[in-house]
């Protein structure tokens, strides 16, 4: 069941929130709240729940047991208002008609529904959505006779008709070639800096790295990490030590603290529990050249904690 709340500051408020498919708990006890004007990845292997999360937060699914709040009021509410803009994974544009055309409907269309609930001022122009979306050398162009990247920009722009307050982007760069990406992202990091609050999720951690503020990681229904980048990686014990390997690779996994090594494009990488005592044995070794101590990537983080809440839920259900 979905209510309605005054917790104002907050856009996301989702309280001991479950959600089964038969005996397959896919959100369970979920407890999570976002803070407007934040950018937050929303990250989790597949079947973690995040899927079923945001088709909760956006009204799509009712949960068994537990409330969802959106913007102070309920999901329902909230998107019919127009303050929450969506832009799916996929999916094709309206094929004969002009960016132009397609979004001065869409954007009219919001327009009625917020002169309906007394947001009217807050829609904007076409010209200015355009803008937001950097498209305006687009506007002339077919609808379904775009690349991959200008048809993003052109749905990002229609989850931003309304003026939403929260904007939810699911796999937006998927597909995408570089610069197609870094266009889409400044596009993002653009209503995110004006105070909008956008929740993403993606398979690209150096996005997440690079434009969320906060990371909310999932796995099997229950938030399993909260917190900034490096605060997550911080997490994760032991170090990276990286270095030049000008020829043939010795036997680095016996190196004190060594855990794991990877060797590629003349550089090893070592993973290792005592980075001082590695660094000591490579230096006894000659093999020191361009070093590198770094801690734990996102990617490394990540998967620490996923596989290690997967065994601890496999354990704890013998």
């Amino acid at each position: 069941m979905t209510v309605q709340t005054t917790e104002a500051a907050s856009a996301v408020v989702f309280a001991g929130v479950t959600r089964s498919y038969g005996t397959v708990r896919a959100v369970d006890g979920l407890d999570l709240r976002i803070d407007r004007a934040t950018s937050v990845a929303l990250l989790g292997p597949n079947g973690a729940g995040k899927s079923t999360a945001i088709g909760m937060l956006l009204g799509l699914l009712q949960p068994d047991s537990g409330t969802v709040a959106l913007l102070g009021t309920t999901p329902e509410q909230a998107v019919r208002a127009g303050r929450v803009g969506a832009m799916p994974q996929s999916g094709r544009l309206i094929g004969g008609v002009t960016v132009r055309e397609l979004l001065g409907f869409v954007r009219l269309a919001y327009a009625r529904k917020a002169r309906a609930v007394g947001r009217a001022a807050a829609v904007p122009a076409l010209s200015e959505l355009m803008e937001t979306a950097r498209i305006t050398e687009l506007a002339g162009r077919k609808a379904d006779r775009l690349s991959g990247g200008q048809a993003q920009r052109v749905r990002f722009a229609i989850a931003m008709a309304g003026a939403p307050d929260l904007v939810v982007l699911d796999e937006p760069t998927t597909g995408l070639d570089i610069e197609a990406r870094r266009e889409l992202w400044a596009a993002i990091r653009g209503y995110a800096d004006g105070g909008g609050t956008v929740l993403f999720s993606t398979h690209y951690l150096e996005e997440v790295d690079d434009h969320a503020d906060r990371i909310v990681v999932m796995d099997r229904g229950r938030v399993v990490a909260d917190g900034t980048s490096e605060g997550i990686k911080r997490r994760v014990p032991g170090r990276t030590v990286s270095f030049d390997l000008p020829g043939r690779a010795p036997s680095l996994d016996v190196l004190p603290g060594v855990l794991s090594s990877e060797v590629g494009g003349g550089r090893a990488r070592l993973h290792t529990t005592d980075s001082d005592a590695t660094v000591l044995a490579l230096a006894e070794a000659g093999l020191v050249r361009n070093l590198e101590v770094t801690g734990a990537r996102l990617e490394e983080a990540f998967l620490t904690l996923t596989h290690a809440h997967g065994a601890r839920a496999e354990g704890g259900s013998r």
